[in-house]
């Protein structure tokens, strides 16, 4: 017991060959699941009598209302449920609309093609920005003078990684957008130095999620990033004045009034699932908490990811090290983050491996991120059976790891990094 603790504190057992064979079941797993998936659909919808892609159902049926001239449509729960009744027979379970108007532009688009093609474009051209954003992070040589930045993802295994990543099975079967959440984020952080007004607008396109707009912003601010802090607002500002002069100001009344809905019907009394849901809220509604017990819990751990993060950015802390715990953190801000949007944890775990591999890994870090790296395809699983928020317990505790070991380990640690490149390999 004492050997297997240690080869977890040092992260030994995390050698090339067991890691692409880990990557190789999960991804001939998820391969296998999805074939079964659609060859038992029958007119786009699976076995169960839910649509291939479930919440892609609501984006389709969105778009359908916006080519009808209907653009507020979507944001009565009534209508909206009523659309995909009509389109996926009257069985056909409710998937809520949640989006600003500005997303109803994509919807729209989608909606002029049959379903089926749809989800396809869709899903293939969103995992395509993600596996550009991801490669360009693993090949951005964020390294010291000497170590190489890749280490086990070198050549082309980096593609295996990520498209093995858990996230990747959960997102395609629920047809939904996180590989576009994690292109944005991912490229927006690897050239906010770089190419600030690019980043900003990056940043300013990913407000199609407002509830991870807590962190980003203030960090920006706090850092005086003002090129990119400006060129995001410059961007928010345009979608919302295009989207108004599109639908008219009424479909901003409609997105709003929707507001109380998603508060109240989806994220306070549960009806989308706590197993669902990857936050301190949802880990203490589950566990019989008050909704305001959650809240006050809730905007406390929020509290101290704000300070954190600002001391952090502020430090001389490499950047690597700072992009990745901006991300976990911004997920763990919002109450209201599903498992399909642990996608943005694939940037988020490439940015926190180079950084390991510069300056080596921490006590129990590497064996951390691979916990991470593996969450999503058991996160909601576990907190339905067993009432264990793994998603939410394994983000902190990478979170912790990485902001902790990096104030012991030494910005210049070449040698502890070319050592440990060399054991990956």
């Amino acid at each position: 017991m004492r050997g297997l603790l240690e080869r977890l504190r040092t992260g030994d057992w995390l050698t090339r060959e067991r890691t692409r064979l880990i990557a190789f079941a999960m991804l001939i797993g998820s391969v296998i699941a999805l074939t079964v998936l659609v060859i038992k659909s029958d007119n786009y919808l699976d076995w169960r009598g839910h649509p291939i892609g479930t919440d892609f159902a609501n984006v389709y049926a969105a778009g359908t209302f916006v080519l009808e001239g209907r653009p507020d449509a979507p944001f009565d729960p009534a209508q909206h449920h009523g659309r995909q009744r009509a389109i996926f027979g009257d069985n056909a379970p409710f998937y809520g609309w949640h989006y600003p108007p500005f997303f109803l532009f994509p919807a729209a688009a989608l909606a002029l093609m049959p379903y089926g093609l749809a989800l396809a474009v869709w899903l293939a051209t969103t995992f395509l920005l993600y596996l550009v954003s991801l490669r360009a992070i693993l090949a951005g040589q964020l390294t010291p003078s000497g170590v190489p930045a890749e280490g086990n993802l070198s050549g082309w295994w980096w593609l295996l990684f990520a498209a093995a990543f858990p996230a990747v099975l959960v997102n395609v079967g629920h047809g939904q957008n996180g590989f576009l959440t994690a292109a944005l984020v991912g490229s927006a952080l690897l050239i906010l130095d770089r190419r600030p007004s690019l980043a900003g607008i990056l940043f300013g396109l990913l407000s199609y999620k407002p509830q991870f707009g807590l962190l980003i912003p203030l960090v920006l601010v706090a850092t005086r990033r003002w090129r990119a802090f400006s060129f995001a607002a410059v961007t928010v500002a345009a979608l919302v004045g295009v989207s108004t002069l599109a639908f008219g100001p009424e479909v901003w009344s409609a997105f709003l009034a929707s507001t109380e809905f998603s508060r109240v019907v989806v994220l306070e009394e549960g009806n989308t699932g706590w197993q669902k849901i990857q936050s301190v809220f949802s880990w203490i509604r589950m566990w019989g908490g008050s909704i305001g017990l959650a809240y006050a819990l809730h905007a406390a751990v929020a509290a101290v990811f704000c300070v954190v993060l600002v001391r952090l950015w502020r430090s001389d802390r490499p950047y690597p090290l700072k992009a990745g715990a901006l991300i976990i953190a911004s997920i763990l801000s919002t109450p209201y983050a599903l498992d399909y949007d642990m996608m943005v944890l694939a940037p988020a775990i490439a940015f926190l491996a180079i950084d390991g591999l510069q300056r080596g890994f921490c006590p129990w870090h590497r064996t951390a991120l691979a916990m991470l790296w593996m969450t999503p395809v058991v996160a909601r699983s576990l907190a339905d059976a067993l009432l264990i928020p793994v998603g939410v317990w394994t983000m902190i505790a990478v979170l912790i790891l990485s902001v902790r070991g990096s104030v012991d380990r030494p910005i210049g640690m070449i040698a502890a990094a070319g050592k440990t490149h060399s054991a990956a390999r």
